[in-house]
């Protein structure tokens, strides 16, 4: 079944992926077979029934945090008793108060270009660019000349295969991805692979949507130069072993991608931790604008990395023979960058960070166990992947019902929610589906919303 999915998948140069190799690469035949224990480990979850007492996030009640969030006091124009319920947060959160006036601010009273100018604004943005980099990159663990700001994880991923893989790999070397991957984390290595004649191999996972480990490990040979790997998946919500899966590529040898788009705003990370050598998010999942994310890579990393875009600010000397090109991270920041926008995603991280990622970690896995139990007691409903270390993501289909009218029934009650692929075809065809409907939670999100959700599918089952 699994071979047949991966030829209706076009996967064709990784069917051995299910069946292991033959010639694992030293590393990891003399490793040890426990791994480091995962940021997420740390959490430790409450006893949770629902009661209204439980919408508490350390010191602060969620009535309190969502008050801090304007488009929830909005509403509907045409109806302002209609109060959305935002159900979408993989896709994208909202921004509290404080990071709309942050970005707003700095095109009113602060706006100038960085590194252009010798007068009061230019040396004040400057100063509020860096320092939001020495914030981003503190939120994470890291040392702010190891952060490159981007227009997002995408890019990210795109400035990393670039920067480090295609320059890395040769004909007959290997890719190792999960099939949990979001789009942009498959599509740039099988652009690099088609070119390079390199072999993409895709790390199964087993029935409950978990990586399976021990078939992970097989993957890895001598040939094995790159491993990417999502932190959580935006379509099941299953937390992946990232600490242990890094470890067995870096045994082998493979420089190692963690997409944290999907965490960054749920758990607790520390790239000290988790043995990466390259971490990428967005800021629009993470309370703060569009158009706004970053990369962190170790020195090593940096250093043997190449310029992915040329331009202003990352050169240090051009003539028409040769350019001589500045230190990380100037030299991936080509041209104007977002200025606003870093400053704004560092309101955003400061905001999150003075609520706690711990607290909001533990919140919100209480209220995904609250949303799995609610939604298992509706008839013909079937949540996908059950994997028991997981986030809010949770997928889920329903009998005799398609995705659209499921989505346009829960439109009618103003319940915002994620239908379709989630540009993550790949594992859900490996569970028979081409799309689901996809309820994903933030720190704003309560008990009463998800007992509005039940309530309204409850509704649409007895049609």
């Amino acid at each position: 079944m699994k071979r047949k999915l991966l030829e209706e998948m076009n996967f064709h140069p990784v069917l051995e992926a299910y069946e292991g190799v033959a010639q694992p690469c030293e590393g990891i035949k003399t490793a040890r077979e426990t791994f480091a224990t995962s940021e997420a480990a740390d959490v430790k979850t409450t006893d949770f029934d629902g009661s209204r007492a439980a919408d508490v996030i350390g010191d602060r009640s969620v009535a309190d945090i969502r008050a801090d969030f304007p488009i929830f006091a909005a509403g509907d124009p045409e109806n302002p008793a209609r109060k959305t319920i935002w159900l979408d947060n993989a896709s994208t959160t909202q921004k509290p108060r404080s990071v709309i006036d942050r970005e707003a601010n700095f095109y009113a009273r602060e706006n100038s270009n960085v590194k252009r100018g010798a007068y009061r604004l230019a040396s004040n943005a400057d100063k509020l660019y860096e320092d939001a980099r020495s914030s981003v990159a503190r939120f994470i663990g890291a040392k702010p000349q190891n952060l490159i700001f981007t227009r997002g994880a995408t890019e990210g991923i795109n400035l990393a295969a670039q920067a480090t893989l295609r320059p890395l790999i040769k004909r007959g070397d290997e890719i190792i991805v999960t099939i949990l991957e979001h789009h942009a984390n498959i599509v740039p290595y099988q652009m690099i692979a088609a070119e390079k004649g390199a072999i993409l191999r895709v790390a199964p996972v087993r029935s409950d949507g978990q990586i399976d480990l021990a078939k992970y490990k097989k993957l890895f040979s001598p040939r094995a130069k790159f491993a990417a790997i999502a932190h959580i998946s935006n379509a099941l919500g299953t937390i992946l072993p990232i600490a242990e899966m890094a470890e067995i590529a870096r045994l082998c040898g493979a420089k190692v991608l963690i997409d944290a788009a999907q965490s960054i705003s749920h758990i607790p990370i520390d790239v000290r931790k988790i043995g990466a050598d390259i971490l990428v998010f967005s800021g629009h999942k993470v309370y703060a604008p569009f158009g706004i994310g970053a990369l962190w890579a170790n020195d090593e990393t940096l250093e043997l990395a190449k310029p992915y875009h040329g331009g202003g600010n990352m050169i240090a000397d051009v003539t028409f023979t040769k350019t001589l090109y500045q230190k990380a991270p100037n030299k991936f920041e080509a041209g104007t960058p977002n200025i606003a926008g870093a400053i704004a995603l560092a309101a955003a991280l400061e905001y999150i960070g003075v609520i706690g990622m711990k607290n909001i970690a533990r919140y919100e896995s209480d209220l995904t166990r609250f949303a799995i139990s609610e939604l298992s007691k509706i008839d013909g409903l079937r949540i996908i992947g059950n994997a028991s270390d997981r986030a809010g993501a949770i997928s889920f289909v329903m009998e005799r019902f398609s995705i659209e009218e499921i989505a346009g029934f829960l439109n009618e009650r103003d319940i915002c929610l994620r239908a379709g692929h989630h540009c993550a075809q790949p594992i859900l065809r490996f569970f028979g589906l081409e799309a689901t409907l996809r309820a994903s939670l933030g720190l704003y999100n309560t008990v009463s919303e998800i007992e509005a959700l039940a309530s309204a599918l409850r509704d649409l089952a007895k049609n």
